[in-house]
């Protein structure tokens, strides 16, 4: 019996999770916390045009190209989903990067925005699952970044005035969860990967499996 469910699970399509919240919410937390505890789960390395940062490390960071580069990949519809950022810089999720893992079972993990979120399920509708994280309230997004102080007080102020404009968005998302507490919203996002996990459309060894058992019920 195990191996057939190792078989089953080996032949599994993998699916993209993306967690999109307001800043402050705890996005990348959660996201870190995934990958730690699920070997399955794999976090897709984007392609920039900006330049490295001190302690960023290319493959790891991102892939680090140029604008011709970027043009080239655009041009060949290379992305799932692409945005130009308000610094002048810009980002892309590369096919090939996702499609090498969810072809072979695994799945992706995404902290993506709205806009991302809407590119990606328009290429992918059958393979994309969008989660939506809320904070429990506003005054605990204020206390968060004041709390991280890693940005200064314009910046952070900037990133609680679009607080509205990102809440706008969560009916469009498949899942919203209220991460009042990190291990908790853990644990409920795990809870929707392992039943997305075992969703039909996903198991590609299902419809040989299926078709086995019935000529074993009718052979008998």
């Amino acid at each position: 019996m195990s191996d057939i469910v190792d078989i089953l699970r080996k032949t599994r399509k993998g699916a993209m999770f993306i967690i999109e919240a307001p800043s402050g919410t705890g996005k990348s937390t959660i996201v870190k916390e995934l990958l730690k505890q699920d070997s399955n789960l794999k976090f897709s390395v984007s392609v920039t045009t900006r330049k490295p940062r001190e302690g960023e490390k290319e493959g790891v960071d991102y892939y680090y190209i140029t604008d011709e580069k970027y043009n080239e990949l655009l041009a060949q519809d290379a992305f799932y989903e692409c945005v130009n950022s308000q610094y002048g810089s810009r980002y892309g999720t590369l096919r090939s990067e996702v499609d090498s893992f969810i072809n072979i079972g695994q799945d992706v993990i995404f902290d993506m925005d709205w806009i991302g979120a809407d590119q990606m399920r328009k290429k992918a509708p059958d393979d994309v699952v969008t989660i939506y994280l809320l904070p429990p309230s506003v005054k605990e997004v204020r206390r968060r970044l004041e709390d991280i102080k890693t940005d200064s007080k314009e910046t952070i102020e900037k990133r609680m005035s679009l607080i509205a404009e990102k809440l706008k968005h969560y009916n469009e998302f498949d899942y919203v969860i209220v991460n009042a507490n990190v291990d908790e919203t853990v644990r409920k996002v795990q809870r929707v990967i392992s039943g997305e996990r075992m969703k039909r459309v996903r198991q590609n060894g299902l419809p040989s499996f299926v078709e086995n058992l019935l000529k074993e019920a009718n052979s008998d």
